[in-house]
């Protein structure tokens, strides 16, 4: 019997804001790259997880949710998704169900059918009674290659995921090593975690309007690594909710921050954070390329 040729390419993970992509992803790698809040439209860049296989390599693409609006700062995120679905090998499309199947699942099915990509649909969040108990595939929906029930909680599903997408990965060879986890630099994953951090302390409306970017990043001393990072406004009142009373709000950001930075980076870590006001910066599109946001 001839031996089975190795498999290797992109799955864009596509889908609304919140429909758990992040999660999966996070789940899928065994480790946090993408942040994860209970906030919708969480995610603004593509992060690429690398997952290598016995056989396989899955280059897993994060996206972000579809975003409504006009702003340079939507069109930059929607840009990114539309080109993950572009360039992929392989599609995965998520749907909450308890959300239900909406016109954009559907054109974003039909727009990767006509290219003809590969589609595997996920009902996410499985491990829900909600997520369990909707019909799927749902009633009217056009034809995929196939439809499963996954939870990035549980890790119900997932080995059928990953038999799925392996299946339909084009022949190649492993891209990256077998130990690599993704291809963004650290500096990068722990501005993510300083804004999933300032996301889950701060209001609901404030986090969209606020970003993070890592200044100084020291590993001279092996035992500790030294981290200056900004938060970004928009506004000298957001600073102000920001900072919080006597510094007590950017002082339990940076509390939270630090804890998830030292399990990533598996050292101590001494985090100073900074609030920076930049006007307009969601409206800039090099500010939001410097950023990672494009």
């Amino acid at each position: 019997m001839p031996e089975e040729k190795h498999r290797s390419g992109l799955v864009a993970i596509l889908g609304r804001p919140n429909a758990g992509k992040s999660t999966l992803l996070n789940h899928l790698v065994g480790g946090k790259l993408a942040i994860v809040t209970a906030k919708p439209q969480t995610t603004r860049s593509r992060i690429l997880g690398i997952l290598t296989l016995e056989g396989a390599q899955l280059l897993l693409l994060d996206t972000p949710g579809m975003h409504a609006g006009t702003r340079a700062f939507n069109a930059a995120l929607n840009d990114q998704v539309d080109e993950a679905a572009a360039d992929c090998d392989v599609a995965l499309l998520l749907v909450d169900p308890r959300n239900g199947w909406g016109d954009e699942h559907a054109a974003m099915l039909a727009g990767l059918r006509e290219r003809g990509t590969p589609v595997v649909v996920a009902a996410t969040k499985a491990d829900l009674h909600a997520g369990r108990d909707a019909a799927w595939p749902p009633a009217g929906a056009q034809s995929a290659d196939v439809w499963l029930r996954v939870s990035g909680q549980t890790g119900v599903g997932v080995p059928e995921l990953l038999e799925a997408l392996r299946a339909r990965l084009p022949e190649g060879p492993r891209l990256y090593p077998e130990d690599q986890l993704s291809d963004r630099p650290l500096r990068f994953l722990v501005a993510e975690q300083v804004r999933e951090a300032a996301f889950e302390e701060l209001s609901q409306e404030l986090p969209y309007s606020l970003a993070s970017e890592v200044i100084e990043f020291d590993e001279s001393d092996p035992a500790l690594t030294r981290i200056r990072a900004n938060l970004v406004v928009e506004h000298d009142s957001q600073k102000k909710i920001v900072v919080g009373a006597g510094g007590a709000m950017v002082k339990r950001i940076g509390i939270r921050a630090r804890s998830e930075i030292e399990q990533l980076l598996g050292v101590r870590v001494y985090l100073a954070l900074w609030v920076k006001v930049e006007p307009k910066w969601q409206k800039r599109p090099k500010r939001l390329a410097a950023l990672g946001y494009s």
